[in-house]
C-alpha cells in the first residue's frame, strides 16, 4: 500500500487564516520592536537608488539605439524581448522609488520628495500627486469594505452578472490578461476596482470626488506632468515613428504597468486574509491584513516592496532600505498576524484569481463584520 506524501508545513500554514480578532499587542509595541535608524531617510542614500537604477535604463536605452540594428537575423529578434525585460523591471525599480517618496519616505524634505516622485512619476506617465492623494487613503483604510482605495472585493450580492462565464481556466486568462496589460490605466482613468463613489471619479480630474479643495492645484500639476511627458512622445512619435517609440518606450511601460497591478493584487488578494465592513473595521487591523510575497532576485530590483509590505503599511515613511531590517525586527512580535507566501507568482496569481471571487462572513452570530474570501458562485 503507498503511503501518500506528507503535506508540507509551510504550505498548509500559508492557507491558514490569519487571525482577525483585535491584535494582544499595540502600534507602539510593534515600532519599539523596530530598530530606531531603520526610521531614518537619508537624501544621499535615496538618490544612489535613483542614480542607479537610472542609469541602468539609460545603459539599456544606448545599446537598444546604438546596436540592435547592427545584429544579424535571428538574434537582433531576440535582443528586443530581453531589453523589454530588463527595462521594465528596473522602471518598476525606478516606479517604486517614486511611490516612496509620495509616502514622504525619500527625504526629510517634503518638496524633494514631491519633486523626484513628479519627476518619475511623470516619465512614467503617472499623475504623482493625484495617484499620492489616493494611496494615501488606500494606507488610512485599508481592508475597508467601505472605504478602502483599491481592488476592493465585491460581496457576492455585488459581482456582475458575466462572473459566472469567467469563472474557469479559460475566463480565468481572460480576465488575468486584461487586468495585466489595461488594469492599471483603467483605474487611473476610470476608478476600475477602486472605491466606489457617488459620482464619476477619475484621477485626472482635480474636481472629481477623490480629492478635496486644498488639492486641487496639485492635481492639475500631476496633469500638466503627463501632457509633459505625452507630448515628448508625441514629437519623439513624429521623429522617430510610432514602432520605435513602441519598442523602446511603449513595451517596457506596459511590462512597468503590468507588474504594479500583479504586485498590488497580490499584496491584498489571499485566500486567508480579512476584509472587514464598518462595524468590525480599525485601521491596525486593516493595515495587518496583507501579505509578503517572493518575487526572487526581482524583490531587490523592486526595492523589497514585495517582500516588506507588512511594514509598509503599518510604516509608511520608513524608507524600502530598512525595511527587510524591519520587517525581520517585528515577526516575532506579529506572530500569527503576520503572513507571508513564498508561493511562486505565476502559481499564486492562478490560485487567487480561482479562489478569491468575492467576499462574505462566515455563518454565525460571531464575525458579521468579518468578510473573507469565496468563490462559489
Amino acid at each position: 500500500m503507498t503511503v501518500p506524501s506528507p503535506v508540507k508545513k509551510s504550505e498548509v500554514d500559508v492557507l491558514q487564516r490569519v487571525p482577525h480578532a483585535k491584535p494582544p499587542f499595540t502600534l507602539s509595541q510593534v515600532k519599539k520592536a523596530v530598530p530606531p535608524h531603520c526610521f531614518q531617510r537619508s537624501v544621499l542614500r535615496s538618490f544612489s537608488y535613483v542614480i542607479y537604477d537610472l542609469a541602468i535604463v539609460s545603459a539599456c536605452f544606448y545599446i537598444a539605439i546604438t546596436y540592435f540594428h547592427l545584429l544579424p537575423s535571428p538574434f537582433n529578434y531576440l535582443a528586443w524581448p530581453i531589453y523589454w525585460a530588463i527595462q521594465g523591471c528596473v522602471l518598476t525599480g525606478v516606479w517604486v522609488v517614486a511611490h516612496e517618496c509620495g509616502h514622504h519616505a525619500f527625504s526629510d524634505y517634503q518638496w524633494l520628495d514631491d519633486t523626484v516622485g513628479l519627476f518619475l512619476h511623470s516619465c512614467l506617465l503617472v499623475p504623482y500627486f493625484s495617484w499620492k492623494y489616493s494611496h494615501r487613503r488606500h494606507h488610512s483604510n485599508t481592508g475597508s469594505l467601505e472605504r478602502d482605495e483599491v481592488f476592493v472585493p465585491k460581496r457576492k450580492s455585488g459581482i456582475a452578472w458575466y462572473s459566472k462565464y469567467l469563472n474557469n481556466p479559460p475566463g480565468r486568462v481572460i480576465t488575468l490578461a486584461v487586468t495585466l496589460t489595461l488594469g492599471w490605466p483603467l483605474y487611473l482613468a476610470f476608478n476600475v476596482s477602486g472605491r466606489p463613489y457617488d459620482r464619476f471619479a477619475c484621477h485626472y480630474d482635480p474636481y472629481g470626488p477623490i480629492y478635496s479643495d486644498r488639492e486641487r492645484l496639485q492635481i492639475f500639476i500631476s496633469d500638466l506632468g503627463v501632457l509633459a511627458v505625452t507630448y515628448g512622445l508625441y514629437k519623439l512619435v513624429a521623429a522617430q515613428g510610432l514602432v520605435w517609440v513602441i519598442c523602446h518606450y511603449g513595451v517596457p511601460l506596459l511590462i512597468v504597468n503590468a507588474f504594479l497591478v500583479m504586485i498590488t493584487y497580490l499584496q491584498h488578494t489571499h485566500p486567508t486574509l480579512p476584509h472587514y465592513d464598518a462595524s468590525e473595521w480599525d485601521w491596525f487591523r486593516g493595515a495587518l491584513a496583507t501579505v509578503d510575497r517572493d518575487y526572487g532576485i526581482l524583490n531587490k530590483v523592486f526595492h523589497n516592496i514585495t517582500d516588506t509590505h507588512v511594514a509598509h503599511h503599518l510604516f509608511s515613511t520608513m524608507p524600502h532600505y530598512h525595511a527587510m531590517e524591519a520587517t525581520k525586527a517585528i515577526k516575532p512580535i506579529l506572530g500569527g498576524y503576520y503572513q507571508f507566501d513564498g508561493t511562486p507568482i505565476c502559481k499564486a496569481i492562478w490560485r487567487e484569481a480561482k479562489e478569491c471571487i468575492y467576499v462574505e462572513p462566515d455563518d454565525g452570530a460571531q464575525g458579521k463584520g468579518v468578510f473573507w474570501y469565496r468563490n462559489k458562485i
